[in-house]
């Protein structure tokens, strides 16, 4: 029952906003066309998810039939890149966070570039992007992976440069060597401030496969709401948000439920 009541309070309020979203609408307080209801956005939606196509057993397996599904397609594309983005950005910044961290000359001599780069958007490199890997999935990969890059990379800077010294000089203390004390210490302290780096950084990919479809690809739920807005779909384009918007959730829950497993050795988890 505690599992029931949980759900109920997380979803009081989004009833609540399309409660009073349906009220506006059918009061005729704005116009149709500016903001369709909830009703007329669901049965869009519905349209978006469903195949296109009827099921046909002897001429087509199940999973060609729902990749018929426009929304299936789309939601596809964006998560392969959203996933191969992160990717590239975590095993290039893990590392170097993991090696900044343990050495102080080498962050202070790396910290003014990198505090230089890092508050310059993702979005203001599309240009680059586009000049140096053309259209098509390298400079939204290219960005993406940029976004992640960053969050990962500071705050494993941060785990690593905060271990308690304590740990440190008892591991020496006890005879452990450089790299048992890295392994069996330092990371181990430094893995709840990798972990939200890591969590951080795939909301941030997921932001920038959104602007990046919207620019440089022709598939993806950014490139569906560039196209509906182009037609003034203004169902479609919420619908499409509303898509990102849950699949933001379930990858936010997903990554919620990896760092409490990871960390259920850490107090108070």
């Amino acid at each position: 029952m505690l599992w029931l009541k949980k759900i109920s309070r997380g979803l009081a309020a989004p009833v609540l906003l399309i409660t009073i979203w349906q009220a506006v609408c059918q009061a005729g307080w704005v116009s149709p066309q500016a903001l369709p209801s909830p009703y007329l956005v669901g049965l869009k939606w519905i349209e978006y998810l469903l195949p296109g196509q009827t099921y046909d057993p002897a001429t087509q397996t199940w999973w060609v039939w729902l990749q018929s599904s426009e929304l299936l397609r789309d939601a596809s594309g964006s998560l392969w890149r959203v996933i191969l983005g992160f990717m590239l950005g975590f095993v290039l910044a893990l590392p170097l966070g993991l090696v900044m961290g343990a050495n102080a000359r080498l962050r202070e001599f790396a910290n003014p570039l990198i505090q230089v780069l890092r508050p310059i958007p993702p979005i203001a490199y599309i240009p680059l992007a586009i000049l140096w890997f053309g259209l098509g999935n390298p400079p939204a990969i290219f960005l993406i992976a940029l976004g992640a890059f960053f969050p990962v990379l500071m705050n494993t800077i941060a785990g690593v440069s905060q271990v308690d010294s304590i740990y440190l000089r008892a591991a020496r203390n006890l005879g452990a060597s450089h790299t048992r004390i890295f392994i069996k210490v330092i990371l181990p302290a430094a893995m709840p401030f990798i972990l939200s780096g890591v969590r951080i950084g795939i909301g941030t990919a997921f932001l920038v496969v959104i602007v990046a479809e919207m620019i440089a690809v022709n598939n993806g739920l950014g490139y569906r709401i560039l196209e509906a807005r182009e037609y003034f779909w203004t169902d479609k384009i919420i619908a499409g948000m509303l898509s990102i918007g849950l699949i933001g959730l379930a990858i936010d829950l997903a990554m919620d439920k990896l760092n409490r497993h990871l960390l259920r050795w850490h107090r108070g988890m």
